[in-house]
C-alpha cells in the first residue's frame, strides 16, 4: 500500500474514534463525587439507592456517601436511566472521582454497545471499510413455571403431633394417650425450639405435657443468644468512617488536653414548676413544647459570659477568646454520635432554641445533616440523662475547652430549710481543659449554672 494511503487510513481511524467518544460522552451524564466540605478529601460509598437499569429523576438521591463527619446523598444530575455504576459499595473515592453515569435517552445497561476494536479492511479502489463489533446481549432463560395454586373448598384436619415410643408395653396405655395429644401452644414451642419430648416430664392430668413444663425445662437449659445462632461465636465488621473519626477525636482529646471534671447537683423543682404552669400557653403561641434544653442553654450562655476562659480555646502558645456563643449539643443516631451546633445562642429566645434544636436533631437522625451544621461550636452540652445515666465524666469536643454533662432526674431526699423533703435532683458534670481553665473558674462556672437552673427567674434578670 502506498504511504499516502496508509496516512489517510490512520487519519480516518483517528477521526472515527474521536466521533465515537464524543457521541458516548454526549449520550451519558457523569455522576461525580461532589465537594464534601472543609478538609474532607475522600469518602466511602455507603450504598447505592438505585441499581443499574433503574429510572431516575433529576435531583433524586441515587447514592449515599459516608465521610468522617456526616453522610450525604448524591442526586441525579438529569432525568434518565442509571446506565453504569463505576464505584461499588464500600469503595473509597476522592472528590471529583467518577461514581457512575446516567443515560439521557433511556438506554438500558444490557443494551450497551461495546466497541472492542476498529480495524481497516483491505479493499480495492482504496475504499476503507470500518467494522464495529457488537457484543450480543445475554439471553437469560426464564425459570420454569411453578404449578398454579388451586383453591378448593375442602378443609383438611390438622394431624395432631404423635409421639412414638419403641417400648409401649412397659407404660400404661392411658398415660401414653395423654402424652401423645398436645395443645397447639405446646406443639408450637416444641417445633420452634426442637424439644425432645421424651425428656419432658408432664405435670398435667395423667402425665399430660403442659406449656409450663416446656418453659420450666428451657429455663433449666437456656438456649444461646440469637446473635450467636445467626452470626456464630464471633463476628467482625469494618468500622464506619464516622465511628473511626469519633474514636480518633476522643483519643486526641485524652492525649492533648489536661482533662479534669468537677461535679454539682441541681434541684429541678423551679424549672419543672415553671414548665408545668406555662407549657400550654407556650405551646399554643409558638407551636412547640417548652423543654429542659432551652433552660440549660440560657444558663450556660450566662455563665460563659461571666467566665470567658470556658468559652476559649488554645491555639499553639496563644489563647483565643470567643465573644460569640455557638452551643454544640450531642445527638445519638443509629450510625453514631454527632454534635451539631446551635449558632448565636445568646441572641435566641426560648422558643427559637427549642425550634432549632428540634430541627437540627431531626436532620441528624434522618442522616440529612450537613458539614456546616457541625462546625464552629464553642461549648458543648451532652445529655446522657435521656438514656438513664446517673453520673458520667464527658470528654471534650476539641478544640473546645469545656463540656457540660446532664444526667437523669431522680427524686432524692434533700434538706430544705432544716426539713427533709423529696426533690427532683439532677447531677451535673463539667469536664474542662485544665491548661486554660483553673479550678476556681470551673467550680464557679458550674455553681452559676446551678443557681440559674434552680431559680430560672435569674435568666430573665441577667444576674
Amino acid at each position: 500500500m502506498h504511504p499516502q494511503q496508509q496516512d489517510m487510513q490512520k487519519d480516518t481511524l483517528h477521526n472515527s474514534r474521536k466521533l465515537l467518544i464524543r457521541f458516548l460522552n454526549k449520550m451519558n451524564e457523569k455522576i461525580l463525587v461532589p465537594v464534601l466540605g472543609e478538609s474532607i478529601t475522600e469518602a466511602t460509598v455507603a450504598k447505592w439507592l438505585k441499581k443499574e437499569g433503574d429510572t431516575v429523576e433529576a435531583d433524586e438521591a441515587i447514592v449515599e456517601l459516608e465521610t468522617d463527619k456526616v453522610n450525604l446523598e448524591v442526586p441525579s444530575p438529569i432525568d434518565g436511566v442509571l446506565f453504569e455504576i463505576n464505584s461499588k459499595d464500600g469503595e473509597t473515592v476522592e472528590v471529583g472521582a467518577l461514581l457512575g453515569s446516567i443515560s439521557q435517552n433511556g438506554v438500558q445497561p444490557a443494551e450497551k454497545k461495546i466497541i472492542t476494536k476498529i480495524e481497516p479492511r483491505k479493499s480495492e479502489n482504496n475504499v476503507i471499510n470500518l467494522e464495529v463489533k457488537k457484543e450480543t446481549p445475554k439471553v437469560f432463560k426464564e425459570p420454569e413455571e411453578e404449578d398454579p395454586l388451586i383453591l378448593t373448598n375442602e378443609v383438611k384436619e390438622e394431624t395432631p403431633l404423635i409421639l412414638k415410643s419403641e417400648n409401649n408395653e412397659d407404660k400404661p396405655e392411658s398415660s401414653n394417650k395423654n402424652k401423645e395429644i398436645l395443645s397447639p401452644s405446646v406443639r408450637k414451642i416444641v417445633v420452634e425450639n426442637k424439644i425432645d419430648l421424651e425428656k419432658v416430664r408432664g405435670s398435667g392430668k395423667e402425665g399430660r405435657i403442659l406449656k409450663g413444663d416446656l418453659i420450666s425445662m428451657m429455663g433449666e437449659n437456656p438456649q444461646p443468644s440469637e446473635r450467636k445462632i445467626k452470626y456464630g461465636q464471633e463476628e467482625r465488621i469494618k468500622m464506619s468512617r464516622l465511628r473511626q473519626t469519633i474514636a480518633k477525636r476522643l483519643k486526641q482529646a485524652q492525649e492533648n488536653a489536661a482533662l479534669l471534671t468537677t461535679f454539682n447537683e441541681v434541684d429541678m423543682t423551679g424549672i419543672m414548676e415553671m414548665r408545668k404552669e406555662n407549657q400550654e400557653d407556650f405551646q399554643s403561641r409558638y407551636g412547640i413544647k417548652l423543654g429542659f434544653m432551652s433552660f440549660f442553654v440560657k444558663a450556660c450562655v450566662a455563665a460563659l459570659k461571666m467566665y470567658p476562659s470556658v468559652n476559649a480555646e488554645i491555639d499553639g502558645d496563644e489563647i483565643i477568646y470567643k465573644n460569640y456563643y455557638n452551643m454544640s449539643f450531642a445527638v445519638g443516631t443509629e450510625k453514631g454520635l454527632v454534635v451539631p451546633v446551635l449558632r448565636d445562642a445568646d441572641q435566641l429566645s426560648f422558643a427559637d432554641i427549642e425550634k432549632n434544636i428540634k430541627t437540627i436533631s431531626e436532620k441528624a437522625r434522618d442522616g440529612k445533616i450537613t458539614i456546616e451544621d457541625l462546625q464552629g461550636g464553642t461549648f458543648t452540652i451532652s445529655n446522657g440523662g435521656v438514656y438513664g445515666s446517673m453520673l458520667s465524666t464527658p470528654i471534650l469536643n476539641l478544640p473546645q475547652s469545656g463540656v457540660l454533662g446532664m444526667h437523669n432526674i431522680v427524686e432524692r431526699p434533700m434538706v430544705v430549710d432544716g426539713e427533709i423533703k423529696i426533690r427532683p435532683i439532677m447531677y451535673l458534670a463539667l469536664s474542662y481543659d485544665h491548661r486554660i481553665i483553673d479550678g476556681k473558674e470551673s467550680v464557679s462556672f458550674l455553681k452559676m449554672v446551678k443557681e440559674n437552673l434552680e431559680d430560672p427567674r435569674r435568666l430573665f434578670l441577667n444576674i
